[in-house]
């Protein structure tokens, strides 16, 4: 089985460090690289590149809500035609760079609330969609499984990857269980692959409950920020690579569906 491999990285802001982006890309198929907003600066940014580029990962653009304080995972409610602009600008500032550094922007994930809020709610979704299809038609559109937000690009002609995360709990209604609620990040590299290999098995996402929604997905996502991410990363590779599955980039990915 063809899969791939992503994490959210360039998430550390001027001298304040976030993650082990170094070690990350030496595992990770793709990484998703934020855009100034949610955290990163332009330095971060040129410096997860050249470390993407060096280690052959490919890259996608990683916007959310301007929020540094909060990491972007702090819901907001933004007029359309800001938020639109706001996503626009984003992608215009990680695909310059990557042109300049000469590793393109392949694909775009959006990041924390704002995409949590999207994949429930469709006229926002479809608002993200809008933004990153009126600006390359091209992208691949990385997005939750059973999602509003997968749907809308779905909808709109993008090429879609779906995305499980290895780290996070899921809802009986195939969400995301809320960082609030007990048990919702799985904080454990053997918890992480014991989870991912349940939906493997499953064919879809299971459940914190137990109940399993079945679905294709693409990507397997760990959250760069968390304290085992490198360890859960390298051993859930290990771990699909001896059961045969093959790790790829998004665009060999998507090119066999």
């Amino acid at each position: 089985m063809l899969l791939n491999l992503n994490a959210d990285l360039g998430e550390s802001f001027g001298p304040w460090p976030m993650g082990d982006d170094e070690n990350l890309l030496s595992i990770v198929t793709s990484a998703n690289i934020a855009c100034g907003f949610h955290a990163g600066d332009p330095l971060v940014m040129s410096n997860t590149i050249e470390l993407a580029r060096k280690a052959g990962v490919s890259i996608g653009a990683h916007p959310g809500f301007p929020d540094l304080q909060g990491f972007g995972r702090r819901p907001m409610s933004l007029p359309a035609k800001e938020l639109r602009a706001m996503i626009q600008y984003q992608l215009a500032a990680i695909d310059g760079m990557g042109r300049c550094l000469g590793l393109p922007v392949t694909h775009v994930k959006p990041h924390g609330a704002l995409n949590n809020m999207a994949c429930e709610d469709r006229g926002l979704a479809e608002i993200i969609v809008s933004a990153v299809h009126d600006y390359d038609k091209t992208t691949i559109f990385l997005a939750p499984v059973l999602s509003e937000l997968a749907q809308a690009a779905q909808s709109a002609g993008l090429t879609v990857a779906l995305e499980v995360f290895a780290d996070r709990a899921y809802t009986d209604t195939g969400s995301l269980v809320s960082r609030q609620k007990p048990g919702a990040i799985i904080d454990t590299a053997e918890g992480c692959i014991e989870h991912v290999q349940r939906m493997i098995d499953a064919g879809g996402v299971v459940s914190q409950n137990g109940l399993t929604l079945a679905t294709p997905f693409h990507s397997i996502c760990v959250h760069g920020d968390n304290h085992h991410a490198v360890d859960t990363a390298r051993r859930l590779k290990a771990a699909l690579n001896d059961q045969k599955h093959q790790l790829v980039g998004l665009p060999e990915l998507m090119r066999n569906p």
